[in-house]
């Protein structure tokens, strides 16, 4: 058996194929698992529990049906959905993490995260992320009407592709210190994130001995997962 990993699939409205694809996914490939592990980004956007939104519960109702076949789905926030809450996770079926844990696989400690913190070089994001994680600034938003939130979030998205746009590649990718602390935090030598959208499984030394970053792609045109077994980690691409 084996352990999934997936994230960065930003589902919304106008994708209908990554939509599909993921629910394809759901039905046929995450059954066979032990467990499926979702780091984040699974929504494009995610204005509050409250958005009526249908996609949002059809995706909700293929992760219960996955749960109630006796897989669990467990589920650490992106910097996208990081306002996904304690609903949604009741009526998905899935289990909240923080957005740092170290998981015990076949008996190994495998570090798991969205990753958006380990790019320490890209101050004004670490910066604008401090201040959309202040529980009164979150309260604040998720008590406006929802069309507001919904204008704020397009206006967000807008302002973050612009300014990605003047950033350095290396500036938005992680930084080798952060990642070193996260292995020496946590005595680990695996660790599996995404966020860079930048798929592939990077051979370094850590803690004395190998390790293993594994990063996992977003869904753009194809879907990406990270399985996990007793005796590999492998970075697997499959058709929608």
């Amino acid at each position: 058996m084996a352990t999934l990993f997936i994230a960065d699939l930003h589902l919304c409205t106008e994708e209908p194929a990554i939509t599909a694809g993921f629910l394809r996914f759901l039905a046929q490939t995450a059954p066979q698992a032990d467990a499926l592990y979702i780091l984040g980004d699974l929504f494009e956007a995610w204005i509050g529990d409250d958005d009526p939104e249908p996609l949002h519960q059809q995706i909700a109702d293929a992760i219960r049906t996955l749960v109630n076949q006796g897989v669990p789905v467990y589920f650490i926030h992106g910097n996208r959905d990081f306002l996904l809450g304690k609903a949604f996770a009741r009526r998905s079926g899935m289990t909240l993490l923080p957005q740092e844990q170290c998981v015990s696989l076949y008996g190994r400690p495998v570090i798991i995260m969205h990753g958006d913190t380990l790019c320490t070089d890209d101050h004004a994001y670490q910066d604008f992320r401090r201040k959309v994680h202040t529980p009164w600034i979150q309260r604040l938003f998720l008590a406006l009407p929802l069309f507001i939130r919904r204008h704020i979030a397009r206006k967000m998205r807008a302002n973050s592709q612009q300014a990605n746009q003047h950033k350095s590649l290396a500036i938005m990718d992680v930084n080798p210190q952060a990642v070193q602390e996260a292995f020496t935090r946590h005595q680990a030598q695996w660790l599996v994130h995404g966020h860079t959208h930048r798929p592939a499984i990077h051979e370094l030394e850590a803690n004395g001995q190998p390790a293993l970053r594994a990063v996992l792609g977003a869904w753009h045109t194809e879907g990406s997962m990270i399985r996990v077994t007793a005796e590999e980690m492998a970075l697997i691409h499959f058709p929608f």
